[in-house]
């Protein structure tokens, strides 16, 4: 894979709010003065080159200036044809992010498993939880690893061993609700007991807020400070999120001016 560091968002279940997320990462680094690059695997949704291509047309449209990543769809060609978008999108760029369709797919496994910094997004429910690992019915403990988990834990060992890169597996809990109490305890500790077999953190994501489907059509972001109007203090709450997000994500330099 070329020199810029590879951001894969990945998730085989979708509504999990992975294209949000790359969208509002990928501005938050360009926002920062970095050389961002995206691809969308999904040909057929395009949800995150549709957002991007929304907000390229807003730039146009109101003659404003906006931090603005380059965006590519892959239209699922071969892996070689993928192979070469790649190469000469990641010897520009510093950061080369990923949107993945939400079911298996082939060239997905492919960028994953050739990620720095994989991320899997889940809504906080047992539902979503099933993608990485089963739980006991009745204590809620894990009983075993999931298919995806266990092609992820292979590829980083694999990957270990052929090329020295180790896979820095995130799991980000996204749409976060004033849930019951003792429900979102039991999932911090599958999490917690889960991460520990297999070596993901988990971070905090985005919670569910309307603001993210309004901001689509016009793509901006919670980000674009001055071009949003006024801001409610829940808004600004979730712009606190995703600088806590970015955050927690540890991506490496550079990062050329702080997000604001």
């Amino acid at each position: 894979m070329a020199g810029a560091h590879h951001i894969v968002f990945a998730n085989e279940k979708g509504g999990t709010g992975k294209s949000t997320t790359a969208v509002h990462v990928a501005i938050a680094l360009a926002s920062r003065g970095a050389r961002v690059a995206c691809i969308d695997l999904d040909s057929r949704q395009r949800t995150l080159y549709r957002y991007l291509e929304n907000r390229r047309d807003t730039i146009k449209r109101r003659g404003i200036s906006l931090p603005m990543p380059v965006f590519e769809v892959f239209e699922h060609d071969s892996q070689a044809t993928l192979e070469r978008q790649v190469e000469r999108l990641g010897k520009d760029h510093d950061f080369l992010i990923y949107d993945t369709p939400g079911r298996d797919d082939k060239y997905a496994r492919f960028v994953a498993t050739r990620a720095n910094t994989l991320v899997t997004p889940i809504n906080d429910s047992f539902v979503d939880f099933d993608l990485i690992g089963q739980v006991d019915a009745e204590n809620f403990k894990v009983r075993r690893l999931s298919f995806y988990a266990e092609l992820i834990w292979e590829a980083r060992k694999e990957r270990a061993k052929a090329d020295g890169v180790t896979i820095d597996w995130v799991v980000v809990r996204n749409r976060l609700h004033n849930m019951e109490a003792r429900n979102q305890q039991r999932m911090t500790d599958a999490i917690a007991e889960l991460s520990k077999r297999v070596g993901f953190r988990s971070v905090p994501g985005l919670n569910e807020r309307v603001i993210y489907r309004e901001l689509f059509p016009s793509g901006l972001t919670l980000i674009d400070k001055g071009h949003l109007g006024q801001l409610a203090t829940a808004h600004i709450v979730a712009r606190q999120e995703l600088r806590e997000l970015v955050t927690g994500l540890a991506l490496p330099e550079p990062q050329i001016a702080t997000l604001v």
